[in-house]
């Protein structure tokens, strides 16, 4: 290919493409034009087909003088998904389109005969043995099988709706077949009910006399049954020696209540004598009127000898003459009462006779009522008979006056009506002119198009080369200007955010170019392995030799993205080298603009220039005014932690009171990161992290000089 060699990496121009078809758009637009009038014409050379429908409600109807009870119980059935479904296998039935063939008479329509309108192709395709010769079949069979072709009956979805559908090339007809065969189904239906009704009729006349004549027999066997056995019907329903029993029984009851109560009441009038008692008390004394004349009559006199004694003596003719009257009244009281216990006393002993005449009177009845009951027996089974003969026949009389009704075809309509009739179409169903041409033209344009591009990519010019990351790399530094004297020290300690005094600016140092990853057991790669075999979601690096460490951390972080991790870094060194080595633009928002309020949380993350990991930067806020709101640090690593399967926090050179800002938790990664190792640096920091309470610390160096004395692979 040219310009690019044989074992150089080559990308798409995809600029190069659009040049190229532009460049031929003259011809594109030639070729374009050409595809839509072959297309056009094409379309116009095609005889037009018209396409109508009509559509039918499946429903249930029934005379308008049946009743709404009728109509639901029928209703269920009818409206079965199953039932609509059958309904458009019988609108497609060689019966019914036959019926609509000869009703039309489209066996006299070129149209409908295949071999009338066969074509050379079709005689080459008959001669090969590809297709079967349309004469093989009967005239019949052909104009059956062309109107299948042009025929669509489908149920519209959700609905008990029937859309009958037919497409001819004139479109008076493709009115008119769809409107046929919904009224040949219809009077197929209403036929089908006819028929129904007047089988109905012809088998239940001779089964209505039959019953007939069953019901006067049983009728016939009750009544002399009746008589035969003396089981007269009562009022009541049961027979006329049970109805007498019961009125015996009611009556004797009756006495016997009336004969206790009047011994009792006796008795009470007994007692009261005998023992000297006022007889005022007793219901039966005081509600004689003799009585209560003689009790007003001493209640008068008592009256008067009181008021006499007041002005008397007590030997005084008046006096005495008093005492005598209400003598004489007291006597007519006891006279009195005698009579109304003997009066009671004879109540009593008619009640007793009474009683012993009803007991005899029952005591017969009772013979006689179970007698009756035995011949009952009989009776009620004669009249079960007779009640389920008349049953069935008053059934059959009610169907065959129903049937009878509904012997006319206006009395039966179809269970189906027509919703929509086909019209006559204006616009033909097919061909669409204006859409084939547009889709005609597209696709001729988007063909040539492809092809130049195709054209482009085989012969090399839309490829260029692929200049390799490193190289890049080294090409970017080349072109940055020197940041350092000649007699600096290349290792610089890196301040971090988290211990950056408030009157003090962060300054950025520049970074060497990224160094190889060694296969010691302190590699990048190896601490890669370690944090995603540790699964810990939050791990917090320390760089502690300045620059170097945290860009050694920028490439842990891409070696974790490589390998397939979600991770994220977090920015808190006071240069902001790791925002420089990931970020495309050094002024993005980041950390210290979201702990100002300056950002949103979503505003500052951004995904890194070189590979699948994403960063905070620094940001470009005031550092010292974003550190007063470092309470919230926990919060936010929280939220990412919740988001990311690993979050790195590069802190520069901190110390553990500035980590300890960051999360509460000591069960987290606190990762040295020391290219160089310097042993003194990283036993003085191991130990204070390790004395704080962080127990997982590890060594990150891809030095391959030998300590001066052993790192234990705890430590590490």
């Amino acid at each position: 290919m040219s310009g690019v060699s044989g074992h150089q990496d080559v990308d798409i121009d995809l600029g190069q493409l659009v040049r190229a078809v532009w460049a031929r758009r003259l011809k594109v637009l030639a070729i374009t034009a050409l595809g839509a009038g072959i297309a056009f014409t094409g379309a116009k050379m095609i005889s037009p087909k018209y396409r109508s429908e009509t559509r039918i409600l499946i429903e249930p109807r029934a005379p308008a003088f049946a009743n709404a009870q009728v109509n639901d119980a029928n209703a269920g059935p009818l409206l079965d998904e199953l039932n609509i479904a059958s309904q458009v296998q019988l609108l497609q039935s060689s019966d019914l389109i036959k019926q609509v063939i000869n009703g039309q008479k489209l066996y006299d329509l070129p149209e409908f005969d295949a071999a009338a309108n066969g074509s050379a192709l079709t005689d080459i395709l008959v001669a090969l043995h590809l297709k079967k010769n349309p004469y093989e079949n009967p005239p019949e069979e052909r104009v059956i099988d062309a109107f299948m072709e042009r025929l669509q009956v489908y149920q519209v979805p959700g609905s008990r709706v029937i859309g009958i559908t037919f497409t001819s090339k004139d479109p008076k007809l493709a009115a008119t077949i769809p409107n046929a065969m919904a009224g040949v189904y219809l009077a197929t239906q209403s036929g089908a009910k006819l028929d129904s009704n007047s089988e109905a009729t012809r088998w239940l006349e001779p089964e209505i006399e039959n019953l007939r004549q069953k019901v006067n027999d049983a009728e016939q066997k009750v009544a002399e049954y009746r008589a035969v056995h003396g089981l007269l019907p009562t009022n009541g329903g049961s027979n006329f020696a049970t109805q007498q029993l019961n009125d015996i029984s009611a009556e004797l009851t009756r006495v016997r209540g009336e004969r206790a109560n009047a011994e009792a009441r006796a008795q009470s009038v007994r007692n009261a004598l005998a023992s000297g008692q006022p007889s005022d008390t007793l219901q039966d004394i005081m509600s004689s009127q003799s009585i209560q004349r003689l009790k007003s009559t001493e209640s008068g006199l008592q009256s008067q000898i009181s008021d006499l004694q007041t002005s008397l003596l007590n030997n005084h003719p008046r006096l005495k003459s008093l005492r005598a009257q209400l003598s004489d009244i007291k006597a007519q009281i006891r006279q009195e009462t005698q009579k109304i216990l003997a009066s009671i006393e004879n109540e009593a002993k008619v009640s007793a006779v009474r009683q012993k005449e009803l007991e005899q009177q029952a005591d017969k009845l009772k013979a006689n009522s179970a007698q009756a009951g035995e011949d009952e027996v009989g009776l009620n089974a004669l009249t079960r008979e007779a009640t389920a003969q008349r049953q069935l026949l008053e059934t059959y009389l009610s169907r065959y006056r129903e049937a009878a009704s509904r012997s006319d075809k206006n009395s039966s309509p179809a269970d189906a009506r027509i919703v929509s009739k086909a019209i006559q179409p204006v616009d033909p169903y097919f061909p669409k002119v204006l859409p084939i041409v547009i889709v005609a033209a597209f696709a001729t344009f988007t063909m040539t198009s492809i092809v130049i591009m195709l054209a482009e990519l085989f012969s090399g010019r839309a490829l260029r080369p692929v200049e390799p990351p490193e190289e890049k790399v080294v090409r970017e530094e080349a072109e940055e200007p020197e940041a350092t004297t000649a007699g600096s020290a290349r290792r610089v300690a890196t301040p971090s955010l988290l211990a950056t005094p408030a009157d003090e600016e962060p300054v950025a140092e520049p970074v060497e170019e990224e160094r190889a990853v060694e296969t010691n057991e302190f590699s990048i790669a190896s601490v890669s392995d370690y944090l995603r075999g540790s699964r810990a979601p939050l791990a917090i690096a320390i760089s502690p030799t300045g620059n170097d460490g945290s860009a050694a951390t920028v490439s842990l972080v891409r070696k974790l993205a490589e390998d397939g991790s979600r991770i994220i870094l977090v920015d808190m060194t006071g240069s902001g080298l790791p925002s420089d080595l990931m970020a495309e633009d050094r002024n993005m928002l980041g950390i210290t603009d979201l702990l100002c309020g300056d950002a949103a949380f979503g505003d500052t993350i951004h995904g890194d220039s070189r590979s699948d990991a994403h960063f905070i930067p620094q940001g470009i806020s005031d550092p010292r005014r974003a550190m007063r709101g470092a309470d919230r640090l926990s919060l936010l690593l929280d939220a990412l932690v919740s988001a990311y399967d690993l979050v790195i926090v590069e802190c520069g050179a901190a110390d553990v009171a500035g980590v300890s800002r960051l999360t509460q938790s000591k069960d987290v990664e606190i990762i040295l990161s020391m290219p160089e190792i310097v042993e003194q640096e990283f036993v003085t920091a191991m130990t204070e992290f390790e004395a704080a309470g962080y127990g997982r610390v590890v060594l990150m160096s891809d030095s391959d000089e030998p300590l001066e004395s052993p790192i234990s692979r705890h430590a590490a």
